[in-house]
This record gives C-alpha cells, sequence and structure tokens, in this order.
C-alpha cells in the first residue's frame, strides 16, 4: 500500500549525485513558476544566465539566474504534478546549492466566495497524491510550515490574500462532486497539483519552501467550465509578488 511506502531508514540506490555529480553550493533562493508565459516574459525583463539544464529523455529546461533589483535569484520553469515538480526542486537544490524555493500557480477554487480577489496562501496540504508518501509517514495532511512568512510579506506590501487548507491531487479528471465536499467540509478552500509533493520533500532534504496559489476556476460549480484558469495561471504579479517573497527570505537564517 502507498502508506507502506515510507523508509527513512534504509538507504536509497538512486540519488541525484548519480547524475549530477558532487552537490554544488552556488545560490542561495530559487523561484519556480509553472507558467511558460511568466517564464519567457521574465527572461526578457530582467538580466540573465543560464546555469544549468533540467533534462529528461523526452526534454530539456534551460536552469537560469536572474538579477532583480540588485540580488541574484535561480529561475527555472517547474514541472506540472506533484512528483515531477518536487523533483524538480530535489535537482536544483542539489546542482545550485539553493536551499530556499518560492513556487506559485494555479488553483482550482472550492471556496470562491473565500478566495475570490484574494491569493490563496496554503496552511496545509490534503494528500491525495503518491510523491509525499515517500518523503514523510503517512498522513491526511501535511503542514505548510512558512505559511506565516509568505502571509507576512503579503501583509506588508498590502497583497490580498487568505489562507487556508488546499487539496493536492495529480488526478485532475477525477476530483469528483463526492472528494470535492469532502474536501471542503474538512476545510480546503483550492485544490492544486503539487504541493503536498513539494513540501514533503523539502522537509525531507531540510529545504524551505514559501508558496501561494491564485484560484482560477471553480471547481464546486453545477456545470464545469475553466473560465479564468488562463488568467490566474498566466499573471504577471505572480511573479512580482514571488520576487518580494525572495527578497525577504534571510538565506542565513535558517542555517
Amino acid at each position: 500500500m502507498i502508506t507502506d511506502a515510507y523508509d527513512p531508514c534504509s538507504e536509497p540506490i538512486i540519488t541525484p549525485a548519480s547524475f549530477h555529480g558532487e552537490r554544488k553550493k552556488l545560490y542561495d533562493v530559487a523561484i519556480g513558476t509553472f507558467s511558460g508565459e511568466i517564464h519567457s516574459a521574465v527572461l526578457d525583463m530582467y538580466p540573465h544566465e543560464q546555469i544549468g539544464e533540467l533534462r529528461a529523455v523526452n526534454w530539456v529546461r534551460p536552469v537560469y539566474t536572474i538579477e532583480a533589483d540588485g540580488a541574484r535569484f535561480v529561475f527555472y520553469l517547474s514541472e506540472i504534478g506533484s512528483c515531477m515538480a518536487s523533483e524538480d526542486v530535489i535537482e536544483i537544490n542539489h546542482t545550485t546549492g539553493a536551499g530556499h524555493f518560492v513556487l506559485f500557480g494555479s488553483a482550482g477554487a472550492l471556496a470562491p466566495d473565500v478566495t475570490s480577489g484574494k491569493y490563496v496562501i496554503p496552511t496545509s496540504a490534503y494528500r491525495d497524491e503518491g510523491m509525499s508518501y515517500h518523503y514523510a509517514p503517512p498522513a491526511d495532511y501535511i503542514r505548510i510550515k512558512n505559511a506565516d512568512l509568505v502571509a507576512d510579506v503579503f501583509g506588508k506590501a498590502s497583497v490580498p490574500f487568505v489562507r487556508g487548507r488546499v487539496w493536492t491531487t495529480d488526478a485532475l479528471y477525477m476530483e469528483t462532486k463526492d472528494k470535492v465536499k469532502r474536501r471542503k467540509a474538512e476545510g480546503c478552500i483550492a485544490v492544486e497539483m503539487e504541493l503536498a509533493g513539494v513540501q514533503a520533500v523539502c522537509d525531507h532534504y531540510g529545504i524551505e519552501l514559501y508558496h501561494f496559489l491564485m484560484t482560477g476556476d471553480v471547481v464546486d460549480q453545477p456545470d464545469y467550465t475553466p473560465e479564468g484558469l488562463s488568467e490566474a495561471n498566466h499573471e504577471m504579479n505572480n511573479f512580482f509578488n514571488a520576487l518580494k517573497i525572495a527578497h525577504s527570505i534571510d538565506p542565513h537564517k535558517s542555517e
């Protein structure tokens, strides 16, 4: 069973060093986006330099540094889905040394009356995916431990937000009506595809994660339409708010 997958005592057979050699310590903070449009726009706006690549058998994605407001950050286009987004974090941490990751993306609204016009800062994520069970003991939810810091940054910058539970699932086409009812009854206000796995991986490797979401489509509606999803995915203010978080991070505070 998936709940038996956590094995913290046995040594892994494959490690990041198997593919990337010795771990490097070059940078402190990484910013990841799931939007190809935001990724391209950022590279057009800021001085950047390619420092590496994320590789698989069917794609190559460059990893950059960008210089923004006097600071330099690792910047990359994240894969979608809990497993691949988590493995991106592992590999970038290994190849660049970045120990602080700012990630942002879109989510489906489960409580649009609560989330409309506001960012969602997740406080915990329901683990309806597979990755987290390999990196954390079995439980229904995983705590998103840097939610307070993100809320503090947004509060000081007068960025509207709401805190709450979210639901992480890789099964986009099995977000059923009964599941939506159960998650809403537990207090979930949005549904997305990466967070539970990424947080579990970050906890396992001692990486700090800072995460926020913009809701677009409304999942809990009689006749679903994806209206609002494109804007939530590609809104450039998402990146500018991620940059606020990146500038607020003291990379030596957690060392």
